[in-house]
């Protein structure tokens, strides 16, 4: 049961931190730049990104990025993006900045829940037919971004995985305010069952994959097809996801600075997303306060620099006590966003082969049938859940 009163506390004070964060003006003068500390007494993690990936954020930074919050959504999708950066230092190596051989893409319209949706169909080049398909959502905190911005990770997971990927560009808010980017992914998955064939896939080899906003997207949707008495997709790929509404969990307060990712930014997401504060307790935000029995397996990559670190363990944790199979990965020394960025982060690179063989894998298997519906199982407290240096290799 929810306690409706603690409830209210925290939703009042996750309010409080989204008026803080409430878009000051676009040409307002910058603030200086914050201490390297997630909160007064609260020491930063002191975790320092790896050389090739400082290298994305240097990049970035020399292209005059602004504090997202700062801005309104419009002066926001015009900032540079990490695959801007990643493009950058492609240049300052003398590399191609072109996509790397082994996949084709092209446009294609799918159906959305309120009209056609533009979709990225990215193909994985000498693999005969028909071939599995990924449904893939793009980050961006709902707010943000697109599938041409996150084509590096589906184009690696096409790659990985020898699968078509379908990456969606869903509504996004404030103009579509929640929940209209979930019910755009449930429609997508719909549209996706009856023209897998058509696109020359297997519509019982689908699997769900995504980032960040996508990460979450990637677990709701399959929840929804639950709830929906649809197909279950073999295998659920939630990269960093958005898993939860707390703004104080332990890397929210490590990395509440963070580079690519920080608690202004996800409390400024968090402004501009829900149509009432009382929308990010909704269980299509709140992943870890959702019934997440009958899942099929899925697997979490996580990076250590990252605010959402700590809700994708406790996400991880509220699947294994509800009975799915997890794998859980953390990449030390990498940031939020780094996934895409394969073409110069080797921990990326690794990262997609992992995913990739996780998904080759569930894809050999039986489709998942359409489980019985469980009770909701209780909720375990909320651990402390301490610093993990990760891990590579």
């Amino acid at each position: 049961m929810i306690d409706r009163a603690k409830l209210a506390v925290k939703l009042s004070g996750l309010a409080a931190l989204v008026a803080i964060c409430s878009g000051t003006p676009s040409n307002a003068q910058m603030p200086a730049m914050a201490a390297p500390q997630g909160q007064p007494g609260v020491p930063f993690s002191g975790a320092v990104a790896d050389p090739d990936n400082q290298a994305v954020l240097d990049a970035l930074k020399a292209m005059g990025l602004r504090p997202y919050h700062t801005l309104d959504p419009v002066a926001a999708r015009q900032q540079p993006t990490f695959a801007d950066g990643v493009t950058a230092v492609l240049r300052q190596q003398g590399r191609p900045t072109t996509p790397p051989p082994g996949t084709t893409e092209s446009d294609i319209s799918v159906a959305g829940a309120a009209g056609n949706l533009h979709a990225l169909a990215i193909r994985p080049t000498g693999v005969a037919g028909p071939l599995p398909i990924i449904l893939y959502f793009h980050g961006g905190g709902w707010v943000l971004a697109d599938s041409k911005v996150y084509a590096g990770g589906a184009r690696g997971l096409a790659r990985e995985a020898k699968a078509i990927v379908i990456s969606v560009d869903y509504r996004r808010a404030p103009e579509a305010p929640f929940p209209a980017q979930h019910s755009d992914a449930l429609a997508s998955y719909r549209w996706l069952l009856q023209n897998a064939a058509r696109l020359g896939g297997d519509p019982s080899r689908i699997a769900f994959a995504g980032e960040s906003a996508g990460g979450n997207l990637s677990v709701a949707t399959a929840i929804a097809a639950r709830d929906a008495g649809l197909p279950l997709p073999r295998h659920i790929l939630s990269v960093y996801p958005i898993a939860g509404n707390d703004l104080n969990t332990p890397s929210y307060q490590d990395t509440a600075n963070g580079p690519t990712l920080n608690r202004a930014l996800m409390a400024w997401f968090f402004r501009y997303v829900p149509r009432t504060p009382a929308d990010l307790a909704d269980p299509r935000i709140n992943l870890v306060g959702a019934n997440l029995a009958g899942l099929p397996p899925v697997t979490i990559v996580a990076a250590q620099i990252d605010p959402l670190r700590s809700e994708g363990m406790l996400l991880a944790d509220r699947l294994r006590s509800a009975g799915v199979q997890v794998e859980h990965r953390e990449w030390a020394g990498t940031t939020h966003e780094f996934f895409g960025a394969d073409a110069v982060i080797s921990d990326a690179a690794q990262a997609q082969r992992w995913a990739g063989e996780r998904l080759r894998a569930a894809f050999g298997g039986p489709m998942q049938p359409m489980p019985p519906m469980s009770p909701m199982p209780p909720m375990p407290v909320a651990p402390t859940v301490p610093m993990n240096p990760g891990e590579r290799g």
